[in-house]
């Protein structure tokens, strides 16, 4: 029989749920052959499934089915989590009460490791700085999802005009939900005083900029479909000009879909709705400057340079005009990546240092016994599907070194020839598979670190406080989930 296996996963949204279902699933309870295994996982947020809670749009529910899934991996008594536990770095992007884990208690404590950290840090652009006229998506996007790092609320009572730059899903979904009545969001999965910030917003249009043309766009004709059929809202017509496939160039499947739907323009009229939105192509931001008083209607301006594709790059490259773009606030959404403060952080790939699933040295060598999935591993790109299909692959992988013969095991490369482990980075190779780190047992007897059957308490009070207003869920912050699950193990 092999090898006892105690595996540790940092992180906990899909990426980290799926590598933990698929190994656990291949390597049976009852199996005589299968052996003896512990996957802890561990996040430095409170409740678990990551960018599924944290990151999917509220107004598309049935993103969230698979957390069925993470619950059904959840009920394996060889699997724990541990929650508001921040492991290894603290300086960026640190929750407040989160418990912060050296990651040398997990390399003293685990034979395994898996990094499914995922890309938490945005991406800003190096001419628009963050300032009071200029955030990133993500705050946005978790203030409306009560991120725990708690971002402040926008002042959107304050706003008429907002700019996004970025052509991706997420600025779709931060338009749609600026540009949709906060009586029909509130039926989601949207807290009471987001709608209520909401439904004070003055915001009458909204600007969704790319430095490349519509064949580049990265929104998905699903999203696309949602805005232009927005019921209260209505698309700027787009030149048709724009719309025109450059000569010698063929359009894929999605491409010609996105084209049709953009020359078909929304299902309001242009001018018919109190609120509307438009696409700008071939422009990239040079710089913002604040308005020149300290009015709430002045605006401030964004000089935008207007671009062409190189046609043997496909990069945009500036023609040499410039325009301006008068607007009450910009929201960057130009991707994510990786904290550089992580262990085994490339700063030339701005995420981990991995190959085929296995975490690299900065010689290329890999690591024993040390993994990486989704984010981590490959870039903030691909959704849920390809996520999944990764973190299958990963386990594949953990699987073929803790069971090199299992018929089960399949990796889609074969392992470097070299492996290393500088004295600093060792596992334990013979772990005590049911103990925990010191910190997380106090952690856990001090009411810090949430497990999955607090979740699972939270959860339910969330969903039944959402019933009874008429809506999804209704969320909770740290301090009211903390005071719940403390009486609920009082209880019990």
């Amino acid at each position: 029989m092999p090898p006892p296996v105690k595996l540790a996963i940092i992180g906990g949204g899909p990426s980290a749920f799926y590598v933990a279902s698929r190994l656990l699933s291949l390597l049976p309870l009852k199996d005589p052959m299968s052996p003896l295994l512990r996957v802890h996982m561990y996040d430095r947020l409170w409740a678990p499934h990551g960018l599924v809670r944290y990151g999917v749009a509220p107004d598309h529910p049935e993103v969230k089915n698979c957390t069925n899934k993470f619950d059904a991996t959840a009920t394996d008594p060889r699997f724990r989590f541990f929650g508001n536990v921040n492991v290894g770095s603290k300086v960026l992007h640190s929750i407040p009460h989160a418990l912060h884990l050296p990651l040398t208690s997990i390399l003293n404590n685990y034979s395994h490791l898996l990094f499914a950290t995922g890309c938490t840090i945005p991406t800003l652009h190096p001419a628009i700085p963050p300032s009071i006229y200029c955030m990133p998506a993500l705050s946005l996007v978790h203030w409306y999802t009560q991120h725990p790092s708690r971002p402040p609320p926008p002042a959107l009572d304050k706003i008429s005009h907002l700019t996004l730059i970025g052509q991706g899903n997420v600025s779709l979904d931060i338009a749609r939900i600026l540009l949709t009545s906060p009586s029909v969001l509130r039926q989601y999965d949207v807290p009471e005083h987001v709608v209520e910030v909401l439904s004070r917003s003055t915001v009458k249009h909204v600007s969704i900029v790319g430095r490349r043309g519509p064949l580049e766009v990265a929104f998905t004709t699903k999203e696309l479909r949602e805005m232009i059929n927005l019921p209260e809202a209505s698309m700027v017509p787009i030149e048709p000009t724009l719309l025109e496939p450059p000569p010698g160039v063929t359009p894929t499947r999605q491409q010609r879909r996105t084209l049709e739907l953009l020359r078909n323009g929304s299902k309001n009229p242009p001018g018919s709705t109190p609120k509307s939105w438009s696409l700008h192509f071939y422009r990239s931001p040079t710089s913002l400057t604040p308005p020149s008083t300290a009015s709430a209607l002045d605006m401030a301006n964004l000089t935008l340079a207007h671009t062409r594709l190189d046609p043997a790059t496909s990069r945009a490259v500036p023609t040499g005009e410039t325009s301006t773009l008068p607007t009450s606030l910009v929201v960057t959404s130009l991707g994510f990546h990786a904290d550089p403060e992580t262990t085994f952080y490339d700063p030339a790939m701005r995420h981990l240092r991995s190959s085929a699933g296995r975490i690299t040295s900065s010689e290329g060598s890999v690591l024993k016994n040390m993994y990486a999935s989704g984010w981590a591993a490959n870039g903030a790109k691909g959704v849920l599907a390809s996520t999944m299909i990764d973190a299958y692959a990963v386990a594949g992988t953990i699987l073929s070194d803790i069971v090199p013969f299992s018929e089960a095991a399949t990796t889609t490369a074969p392992p470097p020839p070299v492996m290393e482990m500088a004295p600093d980075e060792m596992l334990n190779p013979h772990p005590d598979l049911d103990a925990l780190p010191s910190e997380i047992d106090r952690g856990i007897t001090d009411g810090i670190v949430t497990q999955y059957d607090d979740w699972k308490v939270i959860n339910a009070e969330e969903v039944r406080r959402g019933e009874a207003l008429g809506k999804e869920r209704e969320r909770m912050g740290w301090d009211e989930a903390q005071s719940l699950v403390a009486l609920s193990r009082a209880r019990s």
